[in-house]
């Protein structure tokens, strides 16, 4: 699989997002993953919630570190990953698959705008090393 998936947009808070009509799936990078080291603790919101774009969402915790969660878009929490609390690990296996976090309806598509196409966001990852 490519480090950064060509059919994913990305933020330069390290998420990712699957856009699927005004459907948006979220979850970290495998650079993001990569960076925390083995993920020990995922705290999802609830659904329902309303989120803005670049507000926090929710925490990783790894061995290293604990990091806040940024929404790549503004809309309304439809989904949450239910399976990442009891297995937070899929974040080291599958940043781009199974571990997404969240899904969320899209209620404002300009923030869509400004999200970073794969090879940008491998530009903006190897400026940061």
């Amino acid at each position: 699989m490519a480090r950064f998936p060509a059919d994913l947009k990305y933020t330069k808070d390290h998420e990712w997002a699957r856009i699927a009509g005004n459907q948006v799936t979220v979850g970290i990078t495998d650079h993001a993953q990569s960076a925390l080291g083995d993920v020990v603790y995922v705290e999802l919101p609830a659904v329902g919630r309303s989120i803005k774009k670049g507000e926090t969402f929710g925490v990783v915790e790894s061995i290293k570190a604990v990091s806040d969660l940024y929404s790549p878009v503004t809309g309304k929490v439809i989904e949450v990953n239910t399976a990442l609390p009891d297995d937070p690990g899929t974040i080291n296996r599958a940043p781009h698959t199974d571990a997404w976090i969240i899904k969320v309806e899209v209620t404002d598509p300009a923030s869509l705008n400004d999200l970073l196409d794969a090879a940008a966001y491998e530009s903006f990852v190897a400026t940061q090393k």
